[in-house]
């Protein structure tokens, strides 16, 4: 039943240009009032008999194209193409062989497409790459895809959305006794809800029954707070119709608004742009209310149904705005859903895909090409109405892959990547040879690079984990950044170095104290950072010649603290030579507590903290 939100009534753009005859009057009529399955009956009479022509099997493969029917579309196209035809006779016959996975023959169909009308964007597509399908399906997937307990046997499903309350919306034709559309001969759609369960299963769907009309109602976007719905509306529930030639209500989508009050959905009113001459459908709100996409056949656009959006303001709506080449295609674009940060999904029938209608995501922020979203969401059949509940961190899409239109849900792949960037913090400018490590939680070193021109290294990392980067460069102090837990997608890390500077004088390095545990005499990670302070100085002055003095605090004997405080001196020059100072420039020497820093008597903690330290003397400058 998606099919008239697909079409939007576009369908008399698809008879063929050939000229009518008495004979198909019958058909025609019930071709042009979109009673699609009784025109195929009356036209596979004529296509079976004396009065076949190429006509005739246009206007029946075009009427099984209209309810999706493509095994049967692409017989009769193969007999309406024997002879020369239009062009989109030839593009529908390639997007039935499309999907049926036929896509040898669908090739050879869009030559013939392409060599008839060569500067349609879809022809100049198919040109440049015309092999398409293998890169589409060795992509990286980035959806799993399962089924819901939502669906009705036999009966459409689709257009779902869920709510931050957890409350998802759709439309469906399971009311079966409501009156039929003799368009696909199911009966019109009505707006159904239910409860998303804890395990992720739904509650019994419901009739939202003030909004629901005789006719289709549906699909719906909801506001963030939950309590302003758009909603598409058949426009004969409004009496917004026009009779054609032969005395018939043809009737057009439009779009209305509701207002939730004590519960209750109620104020309906209409939008001002809705038209008895065009439609407008399958409204999208966007997170602050400020913007409603939707799709329509309007003036203006670039083909049979676009992508467009309006301004929503306190004091009404703005002048509707195509988007352009970036999305739209001279085939059918359907189904906008604007998700967070400015991502659009919809469905296309004119970009590259896997047949039928594909899902496509493109950032309106940039000039990046709309990305195909690849199996398993995209199929060979009609994959559509694509919703994305960033809270919940799932999505919902529609599907006709076993026959029927059901809703299936879309789980992210998990994909996350940190990237630090890497900066003077002083100047501001990026640092390229910089040493970035990735850490685990524990401290564990992953992985090393180092950055380039741009200051920057990249790592794929795991969703919702905690990580941290270490960098260090050259006359730089080392540093480290922890890396935010993400559920999926990119991470920025800015990693401003502070340059190191050390004051020289005539007799010593000053660097900040080089501190020692108790007890103990390995190079902490401070002391790490403040030697390394030191190795840039001696790099820079290559004569330079120190002699390292190591202290400790007044605890413990005379002997034992001389003796700690040789190995800490040792363990200071083994340090500096590990950094690549010639072992002729660096010596060192313990001197206990013989030299205190705080002359204290009973000393604090901090006093004796301060006494456990290093001293650069210069020998030689």
């Amino acid at each position: 039943m998606k099919k008239k939100y697909i079409t939007l009534g576009l369908v008399l753009l698809l008879t063929a240009s050939y000229g009518q005859e008495k004979v198909t009057e019958k058909a025609d009529q019930l071709f042009e009032n979109y009673q699609y399955v009784e025109a195929i009956a009356e036209y596979q009479k004529l296509a079976e008999g004396k009065n076949a022509n190429a006509y005739v099997y246009t206007q029946l493969a075009d009427s099984y194209y209209n309810v999706f029917n493509m095994t049967e579309a692409a017989k009769w196209y193969a007999k309406a193409t024997q002879n020369k035809t239009n062009a989109e006779t030839y593009y529908r016959y390639a997007q039935t062989l499309k999907a049926m996975g036929n896509y040898k023959e669908a090739n050879k169909q869009m030559d013939t497409f392409a060599a008839l009308i060569p500067n349609d964007a879809r022809a100049k597509e198919h040109k440049a790459n015309p092999n398409y399908i293998p890169s589409l399906t060795n992509r990286s997937k980035m959806f799993d895809v399962a089924t819901t307990n939502i669906n009705s046997k036999d009966q459409s499903d689709f257009g779902a959305v869920l709510t931050n309350d957890n409350t998802l919306y759709f439309v469906s034709t399971r009311n079966t006794s409501r009156r039929t559309d003799k368009w696909a001969n199911q009966p019109y759609l009505d707006i159904f809800e239910a409860t998303r369960n804890s395990d992720g299963t739904f509650s019994e769907p419901k009739p939202v029954s003030e909004l629901n009309t005789a006719f289709h109602d549906g699909p719906v976007t909801i506001s963030n707070d939950g309590n302003t719905m758009y909603f598409a509306r058949d426009g004969h529930s409004a009496g917004q119709y026009e009779r054609n030639k032969n005395n018939v209500k043809v009737g057009q989508q439009g779009i209305y608004k509701a207002t939730k009050v004590d519960g209750k959905w109620s104020q309906i009113e209409a939008l001002p742009f809705n038209s008895t001459t065009y439609s407008v459908t399958n409204p999208s709100l966007s997170k602050d209310g400020k913007t409603l996409y939707f799709a329509s056949n309007m003036p203006g656009g670039m083909g049979e149904s676009d992508i467009w959006k309006v301004s929503v303001t306190a004091n009404g709506y703005g002048k509707p705005e195509n988007l352009g080449p970036a999305v739209n295609t001279p085939g059918k674009e359907n189904f906008p859903f604007i998700a967070e940060e400015d991502i659009l999904y919809y469905a296309s029938s004119g970009k590259q895909g896997f047949g039928g209608l594909d899902i496509f995501k493109v950032d309106l922020k940039s000039t990046e090409p709309a990305q195909n979203l690849g199996k398993p969401v995209n199929t060979e059949k009609d994959d559509f109405s694509f919703s994305f509940n960033k809270s919940q961190n799932i999505g919902f899409f529609a599907s006709n892959r076993n026959g029927m239109d059901a809703i299936y849900t879309a789980i992210p792949i998990c994909s996350a990547e940190a990237i630090a960037i890497v900066t003077n913090k002083k100047t501001g400018t990026l640092l390229s040879n910089a040493s970035v490590a990735i850490l685990d939680a524990k401290g564990n070193t992953i992985a090393t690079k180092q950055t380039g021109s741009e200051g920057k290294v990249r790592y794929e990392t795991d969703c919702e984990t905690a990580y941290s980067f270490q960098v260090t460069a050259p006359d730089f102090e080392t540093a480290s950044f922890p890396v935010q837990k993400v559920k999926s997608g990119e991470v920025l890390v800015e990693a401003p170095l502070t340059p190191v500077e050390v004051i020289i004088t005539d007799k010593e390095v000053l660097l900040n104290p080089v501190f020692f545990d108790f007890d103990k005499s390995n190079i902490t990670e401070q002391g790490a950072n403040e030697l390394n302070k030191l190795v840039t100085v001696m790099k820079n002055h290559p004569t330079m010649v120190i002699f390292v003095k190591s202290h400790t605090d007044s605890k413990g004997s005379a002997t034992y603290n001389l003796r700690l405080s040789e190995q800490r001196a040792q363990s200071t020059v083994q340090y500096l030579i590990s950094k690549g100072v010639e072992k002729e420039r660096i010596s060192g020497k313990g001197f206990g507590n013989t030299e205190p820093k705080s002359n204290c008597t009973n000393c604090t903690e901090a006093q004796q903290a301060q006494n456990r330290r290093s001293e650069f003397i210069i020998i030689k400058k």
